[in-house]
């Protein structure tokens, strides 16, 4: 260090001698085989790995959409298989309307048929397509991650 610089000017130059030593900004060019080699491997395995992303990026774009056009289709199916709950409200005022007109005497029906009673293949279509649902919307939620990683 000579005399005309002062000893924070040589620090700092000292600093950005030793960042630079280990940074990758400027690329080395040796003469040898081996860094040649890595230098070559290095640009190589850089295009492959963006090429391996571009391709994984587009992928979880396509199931993001598959899912999410899958799940409103299956939710549209889900909607249509439930009982209507009309048939429950009808049945009911008619009760109503016939107590209100006869009286407490009024012949009322002792049971009132649900429209909530499934059958075995109803309960299983149903179970069903909740399941499927549930895994579209987990196959959207792990491309979300996927994305974001």
């Amino acid at each position: 260090m000579d005399d005309n610089t002062d000893p924070i000017t040589h620090d700092l130059l000292q600093q950005i001698v030793d960042i630079l030593k280990t940074s990758t900004i400027a690329e080395e060019r040796g003469k040898d085989v081996r860094s040649k080699f890595w230098a070559a491997y290095k640009k190589v395995s850089g295009e492959f790995d963006d090429n391996l992303l571009e391709r994984c990026n587009g992928n979880m774009d396509i199931t993001l959409i598959f899912a999410g056009l899958f799940s409103v289709v299956n939710s549209g199916f889900i909607i249509a298989m439930q009982p209507n709950p009309l048939d429950t409200t009808n049945a009911l005022l008619v009760q109503l309307i016939q107590v209100t007109v006869y009286g407490p005497s009024a012949a009322q029906p002792a049971i009132i048929s649900p429209s909530t009673s499934y059958s075995s293949s109803d309960f299983w279509m149903q179970a069903l397509a909740y399941m499927s649902l549930a895994l579209s919307l987990l196959a959207a939620f792990g491309a979300v991650l996927g994305k974001q990683w």
